[in-house]
C-alpha cells in the first residue's frame, strides 16, 4: 500500500476528484481550505488580501500497481494550468487495519 498526498488549488477540485473516482480510490480524507507556496513556482496561496487564492488537501492510502495511473493523471491535470498549482507525494504505509 502506498499513501498518496494531493496538494492543488482548489480550481483543480472538481478534476482531483473525478481522477480519484476514475480510478476508484475510494478512502481519502479531504482538507477543503490549506494554505501554502509552492517550492519552485507559483503563487502563494495564503487567502489573503494580498493572495487570495486557497489550496486543499487530499490522502489517500492506494494499491501500489494504482499510483502510476494516478499521478500520471494528476501530472496532466497540473500540465493544463500549471500556475494554479498541483503537486502529488508518495510514500510507503508500513501497516494499517
Amino acid at each position: 500500500m502506498k499513501a498518496v498526498f494531493i496538494a492543488f488549488d482548489q480550481a483543480h477540485k472538481d478534476d482531483v476528484m473525478e481522477t480519484l473516482n476514475r480510478l476508484n480510490c475510494r478512502g481519502f480524507s479531504f482538507i477543503e481550505q490549506m494554505q501554502g507556496r509552492g517550492s519552485k513556482t507559483g503563487e502563494p496561496h495564503y487567502g489573503s488580501h494580498a493572495w487570495a487564492a486557497m489550496n486543499s488537501g487530499i490522502i489517500t492510502v492506494v494499491e501500489e500497481s494504482t499510483v502510476d495511473s494516478l499521478l500520471a493523471s494528476l501530472k496532466k491535470i497540473d500540465e493544463n494550468s500549471p500556475m494554479l498549482g498541483l503537486r502529488a507525494f508518495v510514500w510507503n504505509i508500513e501497516q494499517c487495519y
